[in-house]
């Protein structure tokens, strides 16, 4: 099995297009501590040859044009690209559905609650259902998104999408179909993916036990990731994401568990862990987790 981090930046990108922020000053500047990155999404694949594309990122044209394993190869239309399969439907996870809207047949999976919420949204509708199949995936019911690559998806602490918000101050926390993570087996292999989450709970520490790899929410460092940087007001909980550090963040909370590689993924463009070389990425570092980059490829 071999997985593809297509994007390792969280919403917006790294730099976001309309930030100052000390980190995205730097990327613009083009610092080379800074690297650009593009908004969440993986690819994953048991043969090389066919794909599924974990969360179809705004950047997904950007994204696969970077990514030879994804580019056609025969006749006048074709796709390695066979599945996608969403983990929430938060905009950088959905957003590039649009793009893939080209009379190319591929399925498309999620819980009910993540596609309900685009059939709620017509402009969806530009995926012709005779080209893409809607497959309603239940949790922690195993299924094969492509032949060798079998996924579970199992609930994790989270929000529903910020587009989706009502005005009111939204649960936050509680484990639903709204955000998931995906359990993804070949060959006796695991991988766990887990980009959105709000809290490790001892549910979510019992199912990356013992995976090879783990690539999980990095959006924050610390809580006031976005106070601290001065462009916002928002915590990252209130965003319905964990920061790594502190007695509650997720590095403290998994640390005794036994992982093969750990990975931080869907990374804000305020975290400061982004600048190589920096206290913060040196924290995390000799925690034993890596810092991801897109293109970042992991082979199991």
């Amino acid at each position: 099995m071999q997985a593809i981090v297509l994007g390792s930046a969280a919403g917006g990108g790294v730099p976001q297009w309309n930030c100052r922020c000390p980190i995205c000053r730097l990327a613009w500047a083009g610092d080379p501590r800074v690297r650009t990155r593009t908004q969440s999404s993986l690819a994953v694949s048991p043969d090389g040859d066919r794909w599924l594309v974990v969360n179809a990122s705004p950047d997904i044209r950007h994204q696969i044009g970077a990514t030879t394993a994804l580019h056609p190869r025969t006749g006048l239309r074709h796709s390695p690209l066979e599945s996608v399969l969403l983990t929430n439907g938060d905009v950088d996870h959905v957003a590039g559905l649009l793009t893939l809207r080209e009379s190319q047949p591929f399925r498309l999976y999620g819980t009910s609650e993540i596609l309900a919420a685009l059939a709620g949204n017509p402009v969806f509708d530009v995926m012709a259902p005779r080209f893409v199949t809607r497959s309603e995936v239940r949790l922690e019911q195993a299924f094969e998104p492509l032949k060798g690559l079998t996924v579970t998806l199992f609930p994790v602490p989270g929000k529903v999408p910020l587009w989706l918000e009502d005005g009111k101050d939204p649960v936050i926390g509680e484990a639903t179909e709204t955000t998931v993570g995906a359990l993804i087996e070949s060959d006796g292999r695991r991988m766990a993916y887990v980009p959105g989450c709000a809290a490790v709970t001892s549910d979510l520490r019992a199912r990356v036990e013992g995976v090879e790899t783990l690539l999980f929410d990095g959006t924050v460092l610390y809580d006031d990731d976005l106070i601290r940087a001065g462009v916002g007001e928002k915590t990252g909980w209130r965003m319905g994401h964990v920061p790594m550090q502190g007695s509650n963040g997720s590095i403290n909370a998994l640390a005794d568990l036994s992982i093969g590689q750990r990975i931080f993924v869907h990374i804000n463009n305020t975290n400061p862990v982004l600048i190589e070389d920096s206290a913060e990425r040196r924290s995390v570092e000799q925690a034993g987790w890596i810092v991801a980059h897109d293109g970042m490829v992991i082979n199991l």
